[in-house]
């Protein structure tokens, strides 16, 4: 069925001399082609192009180029805009293909598409797998490298670091300067919160407000320089994964001035929504909640997207395509994942498998219940049928049991540290467990060293489980710093900028001199463990065997055929525990010894020592 707002070729000529298609322009239109640049060689081999320029609708696109054809034309709504779709064969060499768009009798406007060889080996790009650990910060909030770029004429924000919600200068430089710390501590992967342009009036630091999907935001550096990250990262043993939002944009995002037609986004202005995402697995939800959960706005500065759209969707899925090439990511991890159109992001998921087999995609579902949070990893057999085709999903129901599980004192039925049990035992209902995303905070909960009441033991405890456990662990800046700061009370308290970062700091962090002994304490425990987890298949990709909790002491095995990893958990604030190790003889008895991988000593298996508030992590051998 066609859908009432494309027009294809067929109908292009009728459309243009009956001039019936209505101006909705309330600005001045300034020319744009998005994108401006693709390559050859890529399994679909049709780009889709939207032009943009006053009344481009009433031109036809014409293009002399070996190789280059137009497959279709599409009009829309808007006069202001064409979606052009080029067919780009197999033999086309690298060059500028003109687009010259004519009245008929006259060209009237060009605009360039910039053709380009793709990377050798770029389609078989290494995605992030749980061999890995995630380093996540927030760019505006880590290291200012270039403060020239901290206020950019004619950019609606200034940088205030003295505004708890304003933009403090972070930037790509600042980044770049602190790869090796990053690396050092054992991670092998960095995930950077949006670095899109957000041309916001205020409070757009986060990034989370795109206003320009093709252009890095000047304030953090350049689209160049963002490869250049990438590649450096890469050569210090760094993958680099796009925080990426199809959920929502910018209110001061170009288009939204001058919308392509009445169905770009959902809701013509702001309806909040109800957050309840429930209402999508749920075979019982109403279409109402269900609309209101999928289709309102975030908040009101973010218009909702409509993925229903078919333009909509091509352009963000092209959009992903071209920041992998053209960066050389490693991975991607999306925003607000279950909000827009499931299917939508379901084809989304397939096209870029498509042409990147080997990469990888998390997805941020948040929901606490891993019988609602399981129908978004990919080849789950949901009810309805339905195939997110997701590899990666982030697991909160495990962040929820951390920040109560290590506060209690044990020994109910349920409580203490029964609650990573019982999460753990819900692995069953995932289809590929070692593909989730593991951590005990983000960018938007609470700092877990706050959660844990400043407990030093306990964050060292909560270090070592989220580093072994299955799965991807992520980490979140300053957390080595025992950063504190209550989530309940804004998101300021939650993303302090990196001591050190600034010039004229009084105290660096990226230095043992400028940190104190617990700073220290735990960033060597995190790079002990993270640096031993680099070379450890079992931790990796083994299975997970684990013990139902006694005297507060939980015990857990990852393992494969030939080597294990031995993780006990004492939880009890003032008693330390001898375990004894023949409950864990269906293990055990296949190995001779063990080593404690921070101490380095021998560990005997009759009797396991583990001081209160404590954990051990031995290697079998």
């Amino acid at each position: 069925m066609l859908n009432k707002n494309r027009v294809t070729t067929l109908l292009f000529a009728v459309l243009i001399l009956a001039g019936s298609i209505p101006a909705m322009a309330k600005s001045e239109v300034k020319d744009r082609l998005e994108p401006s640049s693709w390559w050859i060689g890529f399994k679909n081999p049709v780009v889709q192009l939207m032009a943009y320029s006053k009344d481009i609708a009433h031109l036809r696109p014409q293009v002399d180029y070996k190789g280059v054809s137009i497959e279709r034309i599409t009009a829309v709504e808007n006069p202001n805009y064409l979606f052009i779709d080029l067919l780009i064969d197999e033999d086309a060499k690298p060059g500028k293909v003109e687009l010259n768009f004519s009245d008929g009798k006259k060209i009237r406007k060009t605009m360039v598409l910039e053709l380009n060889e793709r990377e050798k080996g770029s389609a078989l790009r290494q995605g992030f797998t749980s061999a890995d650990a995630v380093y996540l910060l927030m760019p505006d909030r880590f290291a200012n490298g270039n403060p020239e770029n901290d206020n950019i004429a004619g950019m609606r924000e200034e940088a205030d670091r003295e505004a708890p919600y304003g933009r403090h200068g972070g930037d790509l430089q600042g980044i770049m300067n602190h790869l090796d710390y990053i690396a050092d501590m054992g991670f092998t992967a960095i995930w950077l919160n949006p670095v899109l342009e957000n041309d916001q009036p205020e409070s757009s630091y986060h990034g989370y407000a795109t206003t320009n999907y093709y252009k890095i935001d000047a304030r953090y550096g350049t689209n160049e320089e963002y490869r250049q990250l990438v590649e450096k990262a890469n050569e210090k043993g760094l993958k680099v994964i796009k925080d990426m939002i199809f959920n929502h944009c910018g209110s001061k995002h170009w288009w939204m001035e001058d919308l392509p037609s009445d169905d770009w986004i959902n809701y013509n202005s702001f309806v909040r929504s109800n957050y309840r995402l429930s209402t999508i697995s749920d075979p019982n939800a109403s279409k109402a909640d269900l609309k209101l959960a999928t289709e309102g706005w975030f908040d009101t500065s973010m218009p909702d997207l409509n993925l229903r759209n078919d333009l909509m969707l091509n352009y963000l899925i092209q959009n992903s395509i071209w920041w992998i090439e053209y960066a050389g990511l490693q991975g991607i991890r999306q925003d607000t994942y279950p909000y827009p159109d499931k299917h939508g992001m379901a084809e989304w998921n397939k096209r870029i498998n498509l042409e990147y087999p080997n990469f990888n995609i998390v997805g941020e579902a948040w929901i606490g219940e891993a019988a609602k949070l399981c129908y978004w990893q990919k080849d789950f057999p949901n009810s309805d049928g339905f195939n997110s085709h997701l590899k990666s999903i982030m697991d909160f129901p495990l962040m929820d049991a951390m920040h109560v599980a290590f506060n209690e004192k044990g020994g109910g039925w349920s409580d203490g540290l029964m609650r990573l049990y019982d999460v753990l035992a819900n692995d069953h209902l995932y289809p590929d467990i070692n593909n989730l995303m593991v951590f005990p905070e983000n960018h938007d909960v609470g700092r877990i060293y706050n959660v844990l009441n400043n407990d030093l033991r306990s964050m060292k405890m909560v270090t070592a489980f989220f580093a072994t456990v299955r799965g991807i662990p992520q980490w979140y800046y300053g957390t080595e710093l025992l950063m504190d700061g209550n989530g309940y009370e804004g998101h300021a308290h939650i993303r302090h900028d990196f001591p050190g970062g600034w010039e004229g700091d009084e105290v660096n962090a990226f230095t043992r001199e400028g940190r104190t002994d617990d700073q220290n304490e735990i960033l060597d425990y995190l790079t002990k463990i993270l640096n031993y987890r680099k070379n450890s298949e079992a931790i990796h990709h083994g299975k997970t065997l684990h013990f139902v909790p006694e005297n507060n002491v939980y015990v857990y095995f990852r393992y494969l055929e030939d080597q294990a990893v031995m993780v006990l958990l004492n939880n009890s604030s003032d008693e330390d525990r001898i375990v004894n190790g023949e409950r864990f003889d269906e293990i055990l008895s296949k190995y001779s010894e063990g080593k404690d991988i921070i101490t380095g000593k021998a560990v005997a298996f009759d009797n396991f020592e583990v001081p209160a508030k404590s954990a051990k992590i031995i290697e079998l051998n």
